[in-house]
């Protein structure tokens, strides 16, 4: 989306990332980082900034920031549109099992141990160490800094996107049993689910926490049709 959005003269895009990564991927556009400090925050940013319309492109797990986004969108007065990914449907051979939070991901590991792939960002993976008689295998961005407390765990240390061979290679290395993986949709990150498909792992799947009431599109191309359906003199500002 920032690529094509670089390609709009007529307007001043900015991305604001929240800094959890400690080396996030080049934009085509101004990049600022850190938090606002909460909706009151954002909502004077964006009057400070005189911002037309603010696209609110979290991961759809990302449910404070989601909140805040449209509070100071509301508060300050300024147009917002989400962008949410359609989340995957389970298809024949999936084997998945939808669970509240990651409290009750690692209730549904069960007691017996079993070699689990971890597929989750690092503020995810404290619950975990109360299951300690399992193998974990995690994966992230950066590194898990400091070490869970966990007596077997494996890390890798990667950046998306993963294809489905990869991803199965991954998961035969490692000897996976049971998959943990949020419903993140997209294509990016669909490929440890075609893997666990494929192999017959079962998966284990927070479900998708509920978002604000907000004008949504399920796509990039979506996003842009609507810009290219705005007003020009009201957007200037993104």
């Amino acid at each position: 989306m920032c690529e094509q959005l670089a390609q709009r003269p007529a307007l001043s895009v900015t991305v604001s990332l929240a800094g959890r990564t400690a080396a996030p991927a080049k934009m085509a556009v101004a990049v600022r980082t850190g938090g606002f400090g909460g909706a009151a925050g954002l909502a004077a940013y964006l009057a400070e900034q005189r911002i037309d319309l603010l696209i609110d492109a979290t991961h759809p797990y990302a449910a404070i920031i989601s909140a805040n986004a449209a509070a100071a969108a509301a508060h300050a007065k300024v147009r917002i549109l989400a962008l949410r990914r359609p989340p995957w449907v389970a298809q024949a051979g999936d084997r998945w099992t939808e669970v509240a939070d990651m409290r009750e991901a690692v209730r549904a590991l069960g007691a017996t141990p079993r070699r689990v792939f971890l597929a989750l960002g690092r503020k995810d993976l404290t619950p975990f160490e109360t299951a300690p008689q399992h193998h974990y295998v995690i994966r992230s961005v950066d590194p898990v800094t400091p070490p869970l407390a966990l007596p077997h765990a494996e890390y890798i240390t990667a950046r998306g996107p993963f294809g489905e061979s990869e991803e199965r290679a991954l998961l035969q290395t490692n000897r996976i049993d049971i998959v943990v993986a949020k419903n993140s949709g997209g294509d990016a990150t669909q490929g440890k689910i075609a893997a666990a498909r494929a192999l017959g792992l079962a998966v284990i799947m927070p479900r998708r926490p509920p978002l604000p009431d907000v004008p949504a599109a399920a796509r990039v191309a979506d996003v842009l049709a609507a810009l290219d359906h705005a007003d020009p003199a009201a957007l200037r500002g993104v």
